[in-house]
């Protein structure tokens, strides 16, 4: 195994150590913007390593999770599932790590197609329970809208009568 890879699994696990600090953090503030910056930085930098290096198991795996923390940033909503599937993302990219590290810097045949596909639903749906709250918030106001142009209308009458 190269310096160079060696020193890139040395630092992504110190890296992934503090993410996961920071997503407990996060748990507990997930509308700390700071913590949120912290860890997608971190998972970005993984991300445009393991490009730079060439292992494209574990970029795409970065990737999706990166992606849905960008939704975040963008102002979606943090749920528990987000974070959990996030933390199960870490997880996996430590353990393809340690089989990096094991295999001498081969990256090992493996699918991570299952936990890509939970974290682009959940990034292409991250802003769903916003518009479905947009939503409600509309339909409520159009409700609300004839009844007092009703109102306004019968007071407009009453004021007709009490003038006869």
């Amino acid at each position: 195994m190269d310096d160079l890879l060696r020193g890139f699994l040395t630092e992504t696990n110190e890296s992934l150590d503090v993410v996961d600090v920071e997503l407990v953090k996060f748990e507990q503030e997930p509308n700390n913007a700071t913590i949120l910056d912290n860890i997608f930085r971190l998972v970005h930098t993984i991300k445009g390593t393991c490009e730079f290096l060439g292992l494209p198991r574990l970029e795409a795996l970065a990737y999706a999770a990166e992606t849905l923390m960008g939704k975040f940033r963008d102002g979606a909503p943090v749920t528990q599932a987000a974070v959990s599937l996030i933390l199960s993302s870490i997880d996996r990219i430590k353990g393809i790590l340690a089989e990096l590290e094991e295999a001498e810097g081969e990256e090992l045949a493996g699918s991570d197609e299952g936990l890509i596909k939970q974290l682009e639903d959940m990034s292409e749906h991250a802003f769903d329970s916003v518009k479905t709250a947009d939503a409600a918030v509309a339909e409520l106001a159009a409700a609300e809208k004839p009844a007092a142009q009703a109102d306004a209308g019968g007071d407009a009458e009453c004021s007709r009568c009490s003038g006869n």
